[in-house]
Formats: C-alpha cells, structure tokens, sequence
C-alpha cells in the first residue's frame, strides 16, 4: 500500500472509512445472495405453432429465398430492389427505429450497476439578526466535497425482467427490419413487373396499329379502285382508330408505374428511367412444384418473429409489475468532506462517510401494484391474440399465393394457344377477304381477336410473375432469419 502522504485526499478518505467498518458486510452479502433468486412473475414460454396437416407440403424449384428475386434471371429487377432496400425511406426509418431499440435495450441494462455522483459546494449566507442570540448579525461559510453511491439489489428480478423485456423488444425490431425488407422487396418487384407488363401492352397496340394500318392503307387503294365498298374503307378507319385511341392511356399508365418505381427506390419521379431503357421484357416466372404450405414458413416469416418477440417482452413486463408487490433493497454509501472554512477543507477532522443497506416497501398504495399487474396481463392476452391472428393470416396468404400462382399458370398457357389461332386466322382473313371469299367484317373481327388475346397474355405473363413474388413474400423470402 501506498504511503498516505502521497495519495489523493479522497482516496486516503475511502481506506479510512471503510477500516474496521465490517459489521454492515453480513447483511449486504445476504441481499446479493438473495439477488440470485427466480425472477418474479412469468416465464415465458414460445407459443407452439404448426401447419395443419390438411395444409402441410413443400414447395420445390424455390432456390435461395433470401435473394428470391435472383430465380428470374432480371439484372435490371435484381438492381432496382438492390437500389430500393439501400435507399427507400421506409428501410431507413425502420433501421433507425431498431436502433433506437438498441440503446433502449442498453439503458435498461444500466439498472443492473450502481450509480455514482460526485458533489462539491462553496456557500457564503448571512442569517437576519433578530435570529441570532445577542441580536447581532453574522456571515457563515459551507465548504463540502464529496461521492455519493446508490445500487438497488435485485432481490425480485423486477431489473432482470426490464432487461429481458428490452431484450426481446430489440428483437422484435430485428424482425420488423426483416419484415420491412420482405415487403419492399416484393413491392419493388411488383413495380417493375408492372412496369414491364404495361411495356408489353404498348408494344401489342403499337404491332396491331402497324398492321390495321397497313390494312386500312390496302383497302384505301382497293376502295379508290372500286374494288370494295365504302363500307369496308370505313369499317378499317374505326378500327383503326379505335387501336391508336389505346395508346395514350398505356403511356400515361406507363409512365405513372415507372414514377411508382423509383420512389419505391428512394429516388423521384422518373430517376429509373435510364435504367429501364434495358428492356427484359416481363419477367419469366420459374417453375414451382408446389404441394401445400411448408412447415418453415412460419419460422421464416418476420412478421411471425416479430409478433411472438412482442409477446415475450409483454410477459416480462407482467414480471417488472409483479416485482413493485415486494421490498425494494438498496446498498447506499458517501464520503466525503466538509467544512466551515476552506482552509480545513481537506484536513482529517473534516472527514465524513456512511454505508449501509436501506428497504422500502408500498405499504399501501390502494391497489394500484395489482391493478398495473391486471393491465399488464391484459395487454398480453392482446399480444398472444395478435401472434395468434398474424400465424393465420400467414397461412391464408401463403395459401391464396399458391393458388393464384398454379391457376394463373393454365390461364397462360390457354391464352398462348389462344393467341397463336387468332393469329393465323387474322392471317387467313386477310387471305380469303383479298380472293374474294370473305367478308371485309372477317377481317375486322380476326385483327380484334387477335388485339385483345395479344393484350390478354401480356397481362397473363404479369400475373403470373406477380404472383410468383407474392408467394415469395408469403414464403418469408427476401431477408435472412435465423
């Protein structure tokens, strides 16, 4: 040990003042003893929760649904979700939130320490005279400098609980992130496949308008000629008409779609123009082979993650009001000194220390503790009903994707073949109207048929897409869980 002459007053002051001062040591070894104890309150126990059979399976050909978007061999697709999770203001207030959760999470876990706060004061006061014996004025002056400590022991788990109930609301957050992520990246998709399914309906209109024009220009010629009637001429001017009337509406749906996606990306309007120029068409939905829902979906999905980790930080919060029925035991200590004049400020008669353990219970609060316990495990059963809700809403989502995907599929391909009779019968219209076998009105028909069944199976192969992504998103795919 040091000599004292060379030591810092306060550091002298803290070896004298706890020497020989060993009678309060049993009872704080009994209080940490005592901290070592079960928590009050409930444990939390993950609720079990399961496919039902009837609805149980797999699905096959998925690949790495954490990077689902990858499965459509789209650059362009994969850099804009890319972009949007980077950029998107949704993402960064999510973040943000989670972070916030994270220093909640480390204040909380302060409690477990004892605090520690150091003082000092210089006063000068002069008291009225009338106060003072012999009716005679007087200047007093206070000196004092000094440490005060303060630790509540945990005895009944009420830190512990706050610690754990920060704990599982940090990961509730990590899962929102999760969720936040899962939702952009299959509203970014969707974006995009609308974007390339509208692209596709304008370039139907734009081939057909080329073709009925070419057709109106014929029948021009044949009319100049008397070849045909004006009936004909007219009926190829309506439809031709009628197709380039389409357009502007495409483009303004268009160009509204594309301004959607860029701000899904944390860009204005019109920002990923540029990049879309590098036409994909609408994207190729891979093969599933799918068979019901699969056992992982809801361990997967963050919504799910999320929803039970705010059911477990509610539990624990019914732990932190359970624990205010008990004593509260703190370990409270100073040292320090004082005087009446600065000069003897730091001189051993000026010395002052205490230490000792204090409790302090609410005897009667009119049953305000038990009330708050009520609240606590009412707001839990609320919890509990929301995982319950959020689990079957995942089914439902998951099955409803399935759906869709599978019946959207057979939708495509009778619209394929759809589209391949009606363009060889527009072919063989025009053919026979030209020998004069047909009808100008066969014609007419066939190219209508052959517009909207054109029109049919662009949107066709944007359902499908789209809805290949919403079972993406049902699946839990799009962000990491653990």
């Amino acid at each position: 040990m040091m000599p004292e002459k060379t030591r810092n007053p306060f550091t002298t002051l803290f070896y004298k003042s706890i020497a020989g001062r060993w009678k309060v040591l049993p009872g704080v070894f009994i209080l940490l003893a005592l901290s070592a104890c079960a928590a009050v309150g409930l444990d939390y126990s993950k609720p079990r929760t399961e496919v039902p059979p009837e609805l149980a399976g797999e699905v096959r050909g998925a690949g790495d649904l954490t990077l689902w978007w990858a499965a459509f061999h789209d650059p362009v697709l994969s850099e804009v979700i890319e972009q949007a999770i980077s950029q998107n203001l949704d993402m960064k207030q999510a973040l943000a939130r989670l972070n916030e959760s994270r220093a909640r999470r480390g204040l909380s876990r302060t409690e477990y320490y004892p605090g520690l706060d150091a003082s000092g004061e210089a006063s000068r006061s002069r008291s009225g005279e009338s106060a003072l014996s012999g009716g005679g004025g007087g200047i007093r002056e206070s000196y004092s400098a000094g440490f005060d400590a303060g630790w509540e022991i945990d005895v009944f788990g009420g830190v512990r609980r706050s610690v754990a109930a920060a704990e599982a609301d940090l990961e509730a957050m990590e899962a929102g992130l999760g969720d936040v992520r899962v939702s952009l990246a299959a509203e970014t998709a969707l974006a995009y496949v609308e974007v390339r399914t509208l692209e596709a309906r304008l370039e139907t209109a734009a081939a057909n308008l080329t073709a009925q024009t070419e057709t109106f220009e014929l029948v021009g010629y044949r009319f100049e000629a008397g070849l045909t009637d004006e009936l004909a001429f007219q009926q190829a001017r309506y439809q031709l008409k009628s197709t380039r009337s389409q357009i502007p509406a495409l483009r303004a749906s268009l160009d509204a779609a594309k301004n959607r996606l860029a701000v899904v990306t944390g860009r204005p309007p019109g920002a990923v123009n540029e990049l879309l120029v590098k036409s994909q068409g609408v994207p190729a939905a891979p093969q599933l082979a799918t068979s019901g829902i699969p056992a992982n979906t809801l361990r997967r999905r963050p919504d799910i993650r999320k929803a039970e980790r705010e059911l477990a930080a509610q539990t624990e919060r019914i732990g932190v009001a359970t624990a205010d029925l008990y004593p509260r035991f703190t370990l409270a200590g100073a040292i320090g000194l004082e005087s009446a004049d600065s000069g003897d400020l730091l001189t051993a008669g000026s010395r002052y220390w205490r230490i000792g353990p204090g409790v302090s219970w609410k005897v009667f609060d009119a049953g305000a503790v038990r009330r708050n316990i009520e609240i606590q495990t009412a707001i839990q059963e609320q919890y509990l009903i929301a995982y319950e809700q959020t689990v079957l809403g995942a089914l439902e989502e998951v099955k409803n994707a399935m759906t869709a995907y599978v019946e959207d599929q057979v939708t495509q391909e009778s619209l394929t073949g759809a589209v391949d009779a009606a363009r060889r019968a527009e072919e063989l219209a025009r053919e026979y109207y030209l020998s004069g076998m047909a009808d100008f009105v066969d014609v007419l028909e066939a190219q209508r048929s052959l517009l909207s069944f054109e029109n049919q199976l662009a949107e066709s192969r944007g359902a499908v897409a789209a809805d290949l992504i919403r079972l993406y998103k049902a699946l839990g795919g799009g962000w990491k869980s653990e």
